[in-house]
Order: C-alpha cells, then sequence, then structure tokens
C-alpha cells in the first residue's frame, strides 16, 4: 500500500468536485488520450509532445512522471491526501482502477474513485515532517519519507491526530520533491498555525483576534470568561467606539468545523445588541451548512477560518504591540517566486 499526494488544481479549484463526486481527477487540460494505451513512459512523453508543444523537455518529464503515476503506479486500496485550500487535509481511500472518459469535460476525462476516510483534518494534526512532504509543488507525487503511509493510517485509530509511532530514518534517494520542490511558504504556515493552536488555545484566541481588529483601527470590548450570551468581542471604528460599522465577533478555537447553529447564534445575537455586522471566527472551520448561508448573509457576516486568521494576523503584524509579537515571532524574508507552470 501507498500514500498519495493529489492536489485538485494549482489552486485547489477543483476540490470540491473532488469531494462531492468521490474522485480524484488528473487536472491537465487538453490532455484526451486514453493512458492505458500507452505502453511506457517513454511513449507518454511523445503524446505530451504532441499536447504540449510549448513545454521544455524538463516540464514535459515532470509532467510524464506525475501522470504515469496516477494511471499507472497507483492503486486500489492506497490511501491519497488531498491538501485543502482553506488550511485542512482530506484523506481518502482509492477504490477504482483508473479510468477514462473520451466524451468528459476538460479537464475531467481521467479518474480514480476514493472513499473519503475524513475530510477537513486540520494540518496541525499533521507531524511537520508529514506536512513538509505534503508540501510538494507537484500535483501528484508518493508521500513515503519516514514511514508517512503507516503514520497517516494509524492516525484514523488515533482520533485522527498523530500516532506515537516513531518513524524510521530514510536512506537514499527516495523519490520524494527537492527542497527546490517545495512550498516553503505552505511550510511557514503550517509552523505559524502550529504556534498559533499552542499558545493561543481555548479563549486565549480572542485576544488575539482582537488584537488584529485593534491593529485594523476598532476600538473593542472583550467580555470575560463564561457565559456571553454569544459575544465575545464588540467592535466599531474611532476613539470612542462610537462609529461605524459596529461588529458583534464570536470566536471559537476548536479544532472541528463549526456547524450552523453557531451562525444563526450570531446572527441573533446581533440584532439584541444593535451591530451592523457579525464576525464568526473558527480555527477549524466551517461545514457547508454555514459556507451556504454566505451568499444571504454577504451584507452582514464574515467568516474567518484559519487560513483568514493567519492571512489577517500577516497583514497586520507590524501594527501589534510588543508583547503579541513576542508571542508569535515572524521574520519576513523575500525569495523569487517559482515560474507558473501551464499544466492545470
Amino acid at each position: 500500500m501507498a500514500l498519495w499526494l493529489c492536489r485538485a488544481g494549482r489552486h485547489g479549484e477543483h476540490e470540491g468536485k473532488f469531494l462531492e463526486e468521490g474522485r480524484i481527477y488528473l487536472t491537465w487540460t487538453g490532455l484526451n488520450r486514453d493512458l492505458r494505451s500507452i505502453a511506457d513512459r517513454e511513449a507518454l512523453l511523445k503524446v505530451l509532445e504532441e499536447v504540449y508543444p510549448k513545454f521544455t523537455q524538463g516540464r514535459l518529464g515532470q509532467h510524464a512522471s506525475q501522470i504515469w503515476t496516477f494511471a499507472h503506479r497507483m492503486n486500489k486500496g492506497d490511501w491519497v491526501a488531498l491538501p485543502s485550500k482553506r488550511g485542512t487535509i482530506h484523506i481518502g481511500e482509492i477504490t477504482g482502477d483508473y479510468a477514462f472518459v473520451s466524451d468528459g469535460p476538460d479537464p475531467y476525462c481521467h479518474y480514480r474513485d476514493v472513499s473519503w476516510l475524513q475530510t477537513n483534518i486540520p494540518r496541525t494534526n499533521f507531524d511537520q515532517d508529514i506536512l513538509h512532504s505534503l508540501g510538494a509543488l507537484t500535483t501528484i507525487c508518493e508521500i513515503k519519507r519516514h514511514d508517512a503511509e503507516q503514520r497517516v493510517r494509524a492516525m484514523q485509530k488515533n482520533s485522527w491526530k498523530a500516532a506515537p509511532i516513531v518513524p524510521r530514518p530514510s536512506t537514499g534517494d527516495n523519490g520524494e520533491p527537492s527542497i527546490d520542490e517545495i512550498d516553503l511558504e505552505q511550510i511557514a504556515r503550517d509552523q505559524i498555525a502550529r504556534l498559533i493552536s499552542s499558545r493561543f488555545a481555548g479563549h486565549a484566541m480572542e485576544s488575539l483576534v482582537e488584537a488584529i481588529l485593534k491593529a485594523q483601527g476598532f476600538t473593542t470590548h472583550r467580555t470575560g470568561k463564561g457565559a456571553d450570551g454569544g459575544i465575545d468581542i464588540l467592535a466599531s471604528p474611532g476613539i470612542l467606539g462610537f462609529d461605524h460599522p459596529r461588529i458583534c465577533v464570536q470566536v471559537k478555537s476548536q479544532d472541528s468545523p463549526l456547524d450552523r447553529p453557531a451562525l444563526d447564534q450570531l446572527v441573533g445575537t446581533m440584532q439584541h445588541v444593535g451591530a451592523d455586522q457579525g464576525l464568526l471566527v473558527c480555527w477549524g472551520g466551517f461545514k457547508s451548512t454555514v459556507l451556504r448561508e454566505l451568499p444571504r448573509l454577504f451584507f452582514k457576516v464574515r467568516l474567518w477560518d484559519q487560513e483568514d486568521l493567519i492571512d489577517q494576523l500577516l497583514a497586520n503584524y507590524d501594527k501589534l504591540s510588543e508583547e503579541l509579537r513576542a508571542e508569535i515571532p515572524l521574520k519576513r524574508l523575500w525569495a523569487v517566486a517559482g515560474q507558473d507552470d501551464d499544466k492545470e
């Protein structure tokens, strides 16, 4: 058995289709060829030269390796890790052979059926070295360094949290991406997320959200611990906090996605305190029952999940207090961005 990294497009744009249909797709556009009829990688490379004539040989070789893996190396019973664009990981088991649909809409001609075992697992539940491997910039690759497959399977029996298994050190070339092929930005965000999760658990996360709002120019009032009637923070612009918009904030530090009742409670509380708008913050993200309400509440409510909270932290970091920056010590690093890859 093996553990595979499979991305739902460069920006996660196919994630919803993958999850809803119980499939992983090979999201290379224009590749309407049955890969079962291709004998080996050399033959596949010739096909790719026809389909993508402007690609360099190096890029074609990278594509060929990933496409061949999807069609010929993956097997039923293998597990697949699908990183979400919202900062979580979905884990599934491959249940079907490679399938090709000639009249399927581009790029959904190639797929494998998958049974999703668990969705929206917080990235902080994984050991850092596994997250490092899942940070590969490639769309498809095998994750096997340090017994990764065994350790991820053990997480299923441990409420999808890292299990106490001591990994064996890897030796030689294990086929995983080199440092040049790793998403260093995602690795850095994982480290920031782990630090926030450890230092701002429980009610402490309210203080972080309040500090960000203050850095944005809001005057705030934070309720104490205990029964708060659905109010954690009240915020509004101006020196005394009398200006508009008046915002009612509810903060949840839980790792699991938040369900609809929390949103309904916030909307009711907004009316009770005369707030113009509401902000619902949940470290573990939101269930579809919440996300479906966003169009209806677009002018009333905003949601911050883990990714949004980190975005806001980074955007306002220089305006935070010295004490808070000492709790979350960060250093800005500029690096040359990788070239865009036109495979998807």
